[in-house]
């Protein structure tokens, strides 16, 4: 991973359909890197995504994303919210947020609960809390 500030992690799940995964992934990065505050990248595939992780996986194709701006908080806002409407192209669409050990699913179509879920996991993000659930998914 490149870049300054705080970093996550973004990946795209296909439920295994590699090419699909690669097209929606580059798509993604297209909409994310035009982001005032972002500086967003491929993941090296040899590079465990986190510590304690072995990498990416086999075929996977994953994004960084970091803030680079000195106020994280509207820089991360701002990334979630290019991905919640990234999602609601399509409802199927998902990805898979991982920041300091913690991850959540954005979906396409969110409820109330899955929002509050994301305001979370923002919230505790920034704070740098690490009591919080897991694999949410919003």
């Amino acid at each position: 991973m490149q870049g300054g500030g705080s970093q996550w992690r973004l990946a795209v799940p296909t439920g295994g359909d590699t090419l699909r995964q690669e097209r929606l992934t580059r798509d993604l990065y297209d909409t994310l890197r035009t982001a005032d505050g972002l500086a967003v990248g491929f993941s090296d595939e040899e590079e465990p995504a986190e510590p304690g992780h072995k990498g990416v996986g086999a075929g996977e194709v994953a994004l960084w994303a970091a803030t680079t701006t000195a106020v994280a908080r509207p820089a991360s806002k701002v990334l979630i919210t290019l991905i919640k409407e990234w999602c609601a192209k399509e409802r199927h669409r998902k990805v898979e947020v991982t920041y300091g050990g913690r991850s959540l699913r954005i979906t396409g179509r969110p409820d109330a609960a899955q929002e509050r879920m994301v305001q979370e996991f923002l919230d505790r993000a920034d704070s740098g809390d690490s009591a919080v659930p897991e694999d949410g998914e919003a």
